[in-house]
């Protein structure tokens, strides 16, 4: 494992709370002086942090009648007060200043608002101090929510160039089975040539937060085939973060790829953000998966579908359906669709702003 230089640490709910749901002030302070002793040592760390619900939960009892969204987006309102307060009295005993980052779906979309974004994170880092990031649980709400905060940790250390990615949860990392089972072992190392890994995990969500390991486990693989390297491990284990530091104990290791280019990265969440999408022939499917650098020509093309501007995010599929892969558009929807099967003009999607899945 690589030494820790820049890394986003994600701390789940179940970390940061007791089994009865309250927060874990003891945990915190653990958890903030290991962050402290990181960066102290010259490593550059964002947090991610869930909590805002658990928080607001303790500090205002509302009736089940109240609609469930509205009462969720009550509790994060009051509930990330508590948290960033709770976060900026612990930093401020190792004299470590800390910022809030709130965010949405939307933040990730858009290229210019996403550079702007990371623009900031990186400003922030070089005043020493640690952003601490959390989605915006009073407006986001269905199509505009993160899986959960796994999905957030993800897409910010592929924004920010992070060369680490962890994943603190309540259990080691990823068991060959149920964790509690006393036959299930713990899955040390993950690299591209692992099996499918999903077979061995439940569904099954946490209770205090809306992500399950399974989550944990996508996030994961796609961040390390970006080149970030990524470590699920127990955030309830005394100096989990030193021992990672240090490679020591019991964790989950992801073995990272060769890095990708900034916009790959950038592309490779852009799953849920496409505007448009584009069916390509079989010739121009063989040279975008083959390992000769090609960008996506208009001859290439068969359909396209959607309303889209340049810039905006393209979804790109074989004449059977299956997805290939995600790029930046050169041109709007009308001037594609004009160019549908020509020669001799100028690519739909370039190689530099493509990424094959």
């Amino acid at each position: 494992m690589n030494k820790l230089n820049f890394c986003v640490i994600k701390i789940g709910s179940n970390v940061l709370t007791t089994a009865e749901g309250k927060p874990d002030f003891g945990r915190m302070s653990h958890l903030s002086a290991q962050v402290a002793t990181l960066i102290q040592g010259g490593t550059k760390v964002i947090l991610v942090s869930s909590g805002a619900v658990a928080f607001g939960r303790q500090e205002l009892k509302l009736s089940d009648k109240i609609n469930p969204v509205i009462r969720k987006q009550i509790w994060a309102s009051m509930g990330q007060i508590e948290l960033i307060k709770t976060y900026k009295s612990l930093f401020s005993e190792h004299q470590i200043a800390i910022s809030q980052i709130l965010v949405t779906k939307e933040d990730f979309r858009d290229r210019k608002h996403f550079l702007n974004m990371k623009n900031c994170l990186l400003g922030l880092l070089d005043q020493n101090i640690i952003p601490i990031v959390n989605e915006n649980d009073t407006v986001a709400i269905t199509e505009l929510m993160f899986t959960d905060n796994d999905e957030l940790a993800s897409l910010t250390a592929a924004m920010v160039d992070a060369d680490s990615l962890i994943l603190l949860t309540n259990v080691d990392g990823i068991y060959t089975g149920p964790p509690s089972e006393p036959s299930s072992e713990l899955i040390e190392r993950v690299d591209a040539f692992s099996d499918n890994l999903s077979s061995y995990i439940s569904a099954t969500k946490s209770s205090f937060g809306r992500g399950g390991m399974l989550t944990k486990l996508n996030m994961a693989k796609r961040s390390a085939s970006l080149g970030i390297q990524v470590i699920i491990a127990n955030g309830k284990k005394d100096h989990i973060l030193s021992k990672i530091q240090n490679n020591q104990g019991s964790f989950t290791y992801f073995e990272p790829s060769k890095i990708k280019h900034a916009t790959k990265k950038w592309l490779a969440h852009g799953e849920q953000y496409y505007k448009g999408e584009v069916t390509i022939n079989d010739g121009a499917k063989n040279a975008l998966t083959s390992q000769k650098i090609s960008s996506l020509l208009p001859i290439g093309v068969i359909d396209v579908k959607g309303e889209f501007e340049k810039g905006d995010i393209l979804r790109i599929i074989d004449q059977e359906g299956q997805r290939l892969g995600l790029g930046r558009a050169e041109y709007g929807s009308k001037a594609t669709q004009e160019k549908i099967g020509l020669k001799n003009q100028k690519p739909i999607i370039h190689y530099n702003y493509l990424y094959i899945f």
